[in-house]
């Protein structure tokens, strides 16, 4: 049994963050019904995916998620990242089977890009009376979320960090990126889909 009523703490998590590349100016054209069952649709069969590889669904924001590895469920640094690498590629295998309803609505080219890096962040419940959350706040989270935002459609990218916990044929060089408000060009990998 997990509990989410612990004190915050620094933990070491990895944070997976997807998003639908161009999914909130495309619903604009198909109205909000088919909208909103489309994204539904989406969330429920990433849902599915995550709770498969133990992964904590932080929150929903519109068609973007953030996913925890490592907290409430304790895992070794190395079980985070290969967990959230598998997860991802789980989702991206997902999408591909999702494709015809977005096609269906005209939406042909929409992707989805992940991005996941793996450090410490302060994990608990934030809010306040009324309302909290069990959350991973810090620059861990802030630069698995750059990473998504550099992210190819349709790829997986993860940190240097991160690709020293996987094998040499989990990843490739993604090149070096200038990431918002990080100091330096940052080199990203990415994880090829299978």
């Amino acid at each position: 049994e997990l509990s989410m009523d612990k004190p915050a703490e620094m933990r070491s998590v990895a944070i997976l963050f997807s998003d639908l590349c161009g999914f909130t100016s495309a619903s604009e054209q198909i109205g909000p019904g088919p909208m909103s069952d489309l994204l539904n649709a989406y969330l429920s069969a990433m849902n599915d995916v995550i709770f498969k590889h133990g992964g904590t669904i932080d929150k929903f924001i519109g068609d973007a998620i953030m996913v925890l590895f490592g907290a409430p469920l304790s895992l070794t640094e190395d079980e985070q990242v290969q967990r959230a690498c598998a997860c991802a590629l789980d989702m991206q295998k997902a999408m591909r089977t999702l494709k015809p309803m977005f096609v269906a609505v005209g939406l042909d080219e929409m992707n989805m890009r992940i991005g996941i890096h793996q450090g410490d962040a302060v994990v608990g419940n934030f809010g306040s009376d009324q309302r909290s959350d069990y959350t991973a706040i810090g620059p861990t989270v802030n630069f698995a979320s750059r990473i998504e935002s550099a992210c190819t459609p349709g790829e997986i990218f993860v940190s240097e960090a991160d690709r020293a916990r996987l094998p040499d044929d989990q990843v490739r060089p993604a090149g070096d990126f200038e990431l918002k408000g990080m100091e330096g060009l940052k080199t990203l990998f990415v994880v090829p889909l299978r």
